[in-house]
Parts: C-alpha cells; sequence; structure tokens
C-alpha cells in the first residue's frame, strides 16, 4: 500500500500533461496530493491511459508573467492553498553548435527553461511564506552543470536554473520554503522528438550505468523531495545521472 504521506497537500506541475511532468504528477497524487497541471497544451485528459485525473488543469504559458499569474489565482480559488510547486515545463531546442544557433530558438529556450521558472517560482512566494511552508523543486539537468555541445541554450538555461535555485534557496532559508532541484542525465521522453539519434547516443554513452534514466526513478526523487523526511536540504542538486555527475 503506497504511503500517502503527502495527504491533503496540494502540488502544482508545469507541464505535467505528458513526459516527466505527468510521471511527477502521477506519483505525487499516489502519495495523497491534490494535483494542478499548468501546460501549454492541454488537450482531453484520458485518465485510464495516464492512471489518474488531476483535480484541475490550467492552460499556461510559463514564460509569461500574466499568464502564470492568472493560473495561479485560478488555483488558489479552486484549492485556498499550494504546498508544493514541481517547476518542470522545458524545451531542449535545437542541436546545433552556438555559431549556428538561431537567435528566437535562443530567447525561446531562455524564456521558458530560466524565465519560467522564476515566473512561476515568484508566483507563489508570498503565499508560501506567510504560510511558513512550502516545496519548491526545479527540474534542471546535468547539462547545467556540464555544458552540453550542441545544446548551449539549454546547458545555460539549465545552469540558471540550479543558480537560482540555490540563490532562492538562501532567500527563503528562514522562512520555512524548501527550494532544490533535479539535474537528470538523458531521459527517453518526447523531447527525443527534438534531438538527433548522434547527440542521444553520445549522452548514452556518458552514463556509466549504460543506460538511461527513467521516469519513474525522476518521480520518486521528486516525491521524496516534496515529503516529509527532506527536512535539512535546500539549495541542493539531486543529481539523477546513473554515475555521469562527478559534483
Amino acid at each position: 500500500m503506497t504511503e500517502k504521506y503527502l495527504e491533503g497537500q496540494v502540488a502544482i506541475v508545469t507541464g505535467g500533461m505528458r513526459g516527466i511532468g505527468l510521471g511527477i504528477a502521477r506519483r505525487l497524487h499516489e502519495r495523497g496530493a491534490k494535483i494542478a497541471i499548468w501546460d501549454r497544451e492541454t488537450p482531453a485528459w484520458g485518465e485510464a491511459a495516464k492512471g489518474f485525473s488531476p483535480e484541475v488543469i490550467v492552460k499556461t504559458d510559463v514564460s509569461d508573467v500574466r499568464s502564470v499569474e492568472k493560473a495561479f489565482n485560478e488555483t488558489m480559488h479552486r484549492f485556498g492553498r499550494v504546498d508544493i510547486l514541481v517547476n518542470n515545463a522545458g524545451i531542449n531546442g535545437p542541436v546545433l553548435p552556438a555559431w549556428d544557433y538561431p537567435v528566437e530558438d535562443w530567447e525561446k529556450v531562455i524564456a521558458i527553461d530560466l524565465n519560467g521558472v522564476f515566473f512561476c517560482s515568484r508566483s507563489v512566494l508570498a503565499h508560501m511564506r506567510a504560510r511558513k511552508s512550502g516545496r519548491i523543486i526545479n527540474v534542471a539537468s546535468i547539462a547545467g552543470k556540464e555544458g552540453v555541445p550542441g545544446i548551449s541554450a539549454y546547458s545555460a538555461a539549465k545552469g540558471g536554473v540550479i543558480a537560482f535555485t540555490k540563490a532562492l534557496a538562501k532567500e527563503l532559508a528562514l522562512d520555512g520554503v524548501l527550494v532544490n532541484c533535479i539535474a537528470p542525465a538523458l531521459v527517453e521522453t518526447g523531447l527525443f522528438a527534438e534531438m538527433t539519434p548522434e547527440h542521444i547516443a553520445a549522452m548514452r554513452a556518458k552514463i556509466p550505468m549504460g543506460r538511461l534514466l527513467q521516469i519513474e526513478e525522476v518521480a520518486n526523487m521528486v516525491s521524496w523531495i516534496a515529503g516529509p523526511e527532506c527536512t535539512f536540504t535546500t539549495g541542493f542538486a539531486f543529481d539523477l545521472t546513473g554515475g555521469r555527475a562527478t559534483y
């Protein structure tokens, strides 16, 4: 029987309609949380295929601060509280050397992957600080630590997410709000469509365990960080890299 250690809590998961975000939302729901999904695309929800139903789905563009504020207000109207924010929404962008990288693609990756984390975090901070309670978990990447050739915008954005996580955690250290991030290696998701086969093979080859990270493994880590046993860790990047990470 799954322990319901998040019973009664409300969790926002951005980009929760598919992939890693869907896996995280499902796991938090299994642990008892009420789920609000914020996503740019909100097709009909198939409960049979996805294994659960969120309490609310809000069409949200995380790169647009007004859209984020609207989503937060809708979520608060529905639940009256927010306990957990998982900033998962993101894109990979094209795989190209920096000298060929289109400016519009650079701006789009930064807007979604980095600015979106700031906008969504900012939206919940007054509420969490007033309650002296909350968890913010940002989905970064090992690319943000190492820098990966061909995906300079993604690497830069995820490096920014790690640095923002550390800065925000220190700002909130006395407010009862813990802020951490995860730094996964390659996970087989819909983002594969944005990558070349050569890039995928190169990323797999860097993992000493010789396999790709599974969505369920990401979801389990996030669930633990959000739960009651994680109480004295803030500003940390939890690696999920199969031995790839060296710091």
